[in-house]
């Protein structure tokens, strides 16, 4: 009896380090947003649900997407560095994860504008609201491509 106590109180012992192990081989998505923007931490939740690690910036994002050569016209509320990717608006965890299975050549994903119905935008206030929206691959060479669509 007291090998089968041992045994089971050094497996709980051992949870809490196979759990930051875990985390600790999860991506790092790096945000810039608004401080005061409510679909921004909910894309952030949604990101963080679907196993990614998040590290936060309360501003800077206008100055983030310039840097890492996102054109305005693909703009949105907040823009993200991953695996040396930008991400930015409300891309879905999903193609965030294809992205970095696939590695393209390309600056990054993006979502432009704000639409109802993806991550961030899809909380109760919508009422299950949804309106098509495309993830566009941003290439290098400043062209775009529809990468996935949402309907």
């Amino acid at each position: 009896m007291k090998t089968q106590r041992r045994r089971l109180l050094l497996a709980l012992a051992a949870l809490p380090v196979a759990s930051l192990a875990h985390a600790a081989g999860a991506p790092l998505v790096e945000v810039w947003k608004s401080p005061t923007c409510g679909c921004c931490k909910d894309w952030i939740t949604h990101l963080e649900a679907n196993g990614f690690r998040t590290k936060v910036h309360d501003s800077g994002n206008t100055a983030m997407r310039s840097r890492l050569g996102v054109d305005v016209k693909y703009g949105s509320c907040h823009t993200a560095l991953v695996g040396g990717y930008a991400i930015e608006g409300h891309v879905p965890a999903r193609e965030i994860q294809r992205l970095l299975k696939e590695r393209p050549v390309a600056i990054g994903l993006a979502v432009p504008g704000m639409p109802v119905g993806s991550p961030g935008m899809d909380g109760p206030d919508y009422g299950g609201q949804k309106d098509p929206y495309d993830v566009v691959l941003l290439r290098k060479d400043g062209t775009a491509a529809t990468y996935q669509t949402y309907r």
